[in-house]
């Protein structure tokens, strides 16, 4: 979903969040693919965190902070930010995927990523994969390129198919 009218895409201000408030979380997605060499543009950070109770409640602790209100495509960020969302372990817990819009910009909260046979891969089969990343200024845990690859061929969106070919060709010139 494009950004409108919500406040500029800060990834370092997210990452540092999460990480000030101890989330088990990979990026995925874009902000992943930029750490992995990509040039694509993306306009929001995305992430697969662990379903524990204990790691939710931190993640909705990381959301206040950010000032977090849910992202509906319908609806302008103002009109949003007056909705009577509850930001809970419990409301993530009930949800495999949120969309919200921060104080630092779009951020998506995922249950996991998609595999190839169309399994949900989780955070704890993941983390196994995972590469820790330079970001700019910050450092990033993504989940592994093959894993990202594999979800957006999965996916098979037309921003996904056009990203494709860039992602195929760093993980290929990263086995050589």
């Amino acid at each position: 979903m494009p950004q409108s009218d919500g406040p500029l895409h800060d990834v370092a201000r997210i990452v540092e969040a999460l990480e000030r408030h101890g989330v088990e979380y990979l990026l995925i997605g874009g902000v992943a693919a930029i750490g992995y060499g990509a040039q694509r543009p993306t306009e929001d950070t995305d992430c697969v965190v662990r379903r524990s109770r204990a790691n939710l409640e931190r993640l909705a602790e990381a959301l206040v902070e950010l000032n977090a209100r849910l992202r509906v495509a319908s609806m302008s960020d103002a009109e949003a930010k007056r909705l009577p969302v509850q930001i809970d372990a419990t409301t993530l817990e009930l949800a495999g995927m949120t969309t919200w819009m921060t104080d630092a910009g779009p951020f998506d909260v995922l249950a996991g990523l998609q595999a190839a046979d169309g399994h949900l891969v989780p955070y704890e089969e993941l983390i196994e994969r995972a590469t820790t990343l330079q970001g700019d200024g910050f450092v990033i845990r993504a989940a592994s390129l093959e894993d990202i690859i594999e979800a957006k061929e999965h996916a098979n969106r037309p921003k996904d198919r056009e990203g494709l070919p860039e992602l195929r060709s760093i993980r290929d010139a990263s086995r050589d």
